[in-house]
């Protein structure tokens, strides 16, 4: 039998949840229930021009994270059916049912700038670049809630690597993927489409910051940022851009949306920070999704003892 190792694996050959499913329903149908976990591991690598990628499509997971936390994880329904996706609803449910027919394949990502070597990368590509790793991160969203979430990817250092960004790239500049046609709830959003963000590039190449496909075991979901999107876990949700179609190494600070649209309200930086408040809510405490009581807020979100190096010497009100 022909053994072949995840990185082995095309991302457009892994097959669909509902396809494992419906041949472990057979088979059990069929009275082979004591044969159906090996049928079950062999039907994970057939190739089919039918199958397509989806959410909900198994991930092969070489490691767990050395930076994941051990912190209770909520339930995938909770963190799959309460979503910021300005593009698909402004209320939290909005994107999980209106996101439901995004078409996410194919899909390429463009990295392109001040690079020397720019490039296009298609979904197999892009998941060639590193083994995938589980990073269980806590994540902090600005309207005072938060969540952990057991994300699927490699560190963002990995592509910056490859592409080789020259001596007059400082930051970096990520825009999302937008069709009006598709997203129609995004008339009323009252921001800019093309979603857009960005990292100085020593945030960028920092291990924390990570290129995300998947989250509990899987693809992610339409709402969570299929199929592709980054995760910053230091600052503040809207920083982790979602759906990525375009990463451009820039010389000046990028324009980022929210920014755009008030920037009394929403600094370039967005560090999670207990002592700078929101014009409009206090940050000095939130509420873990799934729970009641509030909990203090940590700088940084808890990962100061890896990032605030970033930071030495900057007066963190001025650079929110």
């Amino acid at each position: 039998m022909l053994i072949r190792k995840p990185c082995d694996l095309r991302y457009s050959e892994v097959t669909p949840k509902s396809v494992y499913l419906n041949r472990r329903e057979f088979l059990k149908d069929m009275g082979l229930a004591g044969v159906g976990l090996v049928a079950a591991r062999e039907v994970s690598n057939i190739i089919s021009p039918e199958t397509s990628v989806m959410a909900g499509t198994k991930l092969n997971i070489a490691s767990r994270g050395q930076f994941s936390t051990d912190e209770k994880q909520p339930p995938f329904d909770k963190v799959s059916t309460y979503n910021n996706y300005y593009e698909f609803g402004t209320g939290k449910e909005d994107p999980s049912e209106k996101a439901k027919n995004f078409k996410t394949s194919p899909w390429s990502v463009s990295v392109e700038g001040l690079v020397n070597k720019p490039r296009t990368y298609d979904m197999d590509a892009l998941m060639k670049i590193a083994p995938l790793e589980e990073r269980i991160y806590r994540h902090r969203c600005v309207e005072a809630w938060s969540i952990v979430v057991p994300w699927i990817g490699f560190s963002l250092s990995h592509l910056i690597k490859q592409v080789e960004p020259n001596s007059k790239a400082r930051y970096v500049a990520f825009q999302t993927f937008f069709d009006s046609k598709q997203m129609p709830q995004a008339r009323y959003a009252g921001i800019p489409f093309p979603y857009v963000e960005g990292l100085r590039l020593d945030e960028a190449m920092h291990p924390l910051a990570i290129l995300c496909v998947g989250m509990y075991g899987e693809t992610l979901p339409n709402q969570n940022g299929a199929p592709v999107r980054v995760v910053v876990p230091w600052k503040y949700g809207f920083k982790s851009i979602k759906s990525l179609v375009k990463i451009k190494f820039v010389e000046k600070e990028p324009p980022t949306t929210w920014n755009l649209a008030s920037a009394r309200e929403y600094g370039f930086y967005s560090n999670v920070n207990p002592e700078v408040d929101h014009p409009r809510w206090s940050q000095a405490s939130e509420r873990r999704l799934g729970e009641f009581f509030k909990r203090k807020t940590l700088m940084f979100n808890g990962y100061g003892d890896q990032v605030a190096s970033l930071y030495k010497g900057m007066d963190l009100r001025k650079y929110y």
